[in-house]
């Protein structure tokens, strides 16, 4: 994707599938324990989770309805001020990744981010069925949008996912290098890899960016701990 159509979405998460021995036993005891005990589920009583169900309806019916909260004066200047900051932020990072030679691209805080904190802030207040969005609306937005979108752009993960046209055309040109030395089938050092590639002219990072989307697209696969790389089509 391309940063102008990230920039679209209100917020973005990051989803890692981290190796953890621990997490993986605590998530296959939990699929188990619900595959085990799904004979029980008509011990429950269906009355109570239909009434449930309905009132969750009507209250968003009404929610919808009935409920139309705008910004306070106080919540728009401090939501002003706090875009001012991200923007200063976001611009600052730029400068910093430019200066360190890195090319992972920043997403642009824009208009629409602003627009995105608005509808953040006023769908607070709509589930409390306020009719006035708060400061305290605000800040409970900005920290969602801090903890998403800024926090996935930080954490340097948002270069894989963003690029720009000329980002996008030498990995192309990258994943067609690694195709001409990897046949069907073959396996391949990546740190052997990585160095040839880099030896005629390209950047590691690009490389890496590139392997990752081989390996997204079903292409290549790794093996033994991330050493090798196996070229599956």
């Amino acid at each position: 994707l391309q940063s102008t159509i990230l920039s679209r979405f209100d917020l973005i998460f990051i989803v890692k599938d981290e190796r953890s021995a621990a997490k993986d036993q605590m998530i296959a005891r939990h699929v188990l324990e619900v595959h085990r005990s799904a004979g029980a589920a008509g011990e429950v009583d269906e009355a109570e989770e239909r009434r449930e169900e309905e009132f969750l309806k009507r209250y968003i019916e009404y929610c919808r309805t009935n409920c139309s909260p705008r910004l306070s004066e106080s919540a728009s200047r401090l939501l002003a001020s706090e875009y001012v900051d991200l923007r200063t932020e976001a611009k600052r990072a730029a400068s910093a990744a430019s200066e360190d030679g890195s090319d992972i691209p920043a997403i642009p805080i824009t208009v629409r981010q602003l627009e995105a904190m608005v509808r953040l802030s006023e769908s607070l207040a709509k589930m409390s069925l306020q009719t006035v969005a708060t400061e305290a609306h605000v800040r409970q937005a900005l920290e969602l949008f801090r903890t998403s979108t800024m926090d996935a752009v930080r954490s340097g993960l948002m270069d894989v996912a963003v690029f720009t046209d000329e980002q996008r055309a030498e990995i192309h040109r990258v994943e067609e290098q690694i195709r001409r030395r990897i046949a069907i089938g073959a396996f391949v050092s990546e740190r052997k890899l990585i160095d040839e590639l880099v030896r005629v002219g390209f950047g590691e990072s690009l490389v890496r960016k590139a392997m990752l989307f081989l390996q997204a697209n079903g292409d290549f696969e790794y093996r033994r701990e991330r050493r090798l790389v196996h070229r599956l089509k």
